[in-house]
């Protein structure tokens, strides 16, 4: 029970011990916080920035992150198949309960990777047209009630973009997943996108604080 405490004091860390706030010289640095907004993350990239109009920037899913969705997606559906036929073959009253755990767990799989899918593969949508950020396949605009949208901010609101670094560590595997995080200017904060490849995350942090005409702050420490 220690060892699973220390390890999850080690990732509320999240490397940040060693960066000072004041030096970025902005009183607001100093309110907000500089822990991950969202623990846990990803070892591998999960989303690219793409210029999907003149007005619009947009983060979708990266290929490896589709792959990784879609093999859940696929073993779940494989075992639900596969053992389904089986039951069928061997006739109900035969398979019993030994087949009926199985497909559970197909079922299980292909619920998860299919959710997986389609949260994973959702836009997340700067649009300077519209003055808004958010996250979904629908716009603030689209919808009956916006304030239902759980990640939604005003683009006039936005003060800057923050990078932060995570140590995840499990019992089989340990990296450093990057986050990017939009700062209000209320000092409250929203993750945008949370992955393990920092180059490619301060890169699409740099193409997007020209779009928006808002400063980066790299407090990553790795």
């Amino acid at each position: 029970m220690l060892k699973k405490l220390a390890m999850k004091l080690k990732m509320m860390a999240g490397g940040q011990d060693r960066f000072d706030p004041a030096t970025i010289g902005d009183p607001l640095a100093m309110q907000t916080e500089w822990k991950p907004a969202k623990g846990g993350g990803a070892s591998f990239r999960t989303h690219k920035l793409v210029v999907a109009a003149v007005d619009r920037m947009e983060f979708r899913a990266a290929a490896g992150a589709k792959v990784f969705y879609l093999i859940f997606l696929l073993v779940g559906i494989g075992v639900l198949v596969g053992f389904t036929i089986a039951m069928i073959s061997k006739g109900v009253a035969s398979g019993g309960p030994a087949l009926i755990v199985p497909i559970l767990v197909g079922v299980v799989f292909t619920a998860a990777g299919g959710a997986m899918f389609y949260f994973g593969t959702a836009p997340i949508v700067f649009d300077t047209r519209k003055g808004y950020f958010w996250k979904g396949k629908k716009a603030p605009d689209e919808v009956f009630d916006s304030n239902r949208i759980k990640h939604l901010a005003k683009l006039e609101t936005i003060h800057a973009l923050q990078l932060l670094s995570e140590y995840c560590r499990s019992d089989k595997s340990s990296y450093y997943s990057y986050e990017l995080n939009l700062v209000l200017q209320d000092g409250s904060r929203i993750n945008v996108v949370d992955h393990g490849n920092k180059t490619k995350l301060r890169e699409d942090a740099a193409t997007l604080s020209e779009f928006l005409g808002r400063p980066v702050w790299d407090a990553i420490q790795r």
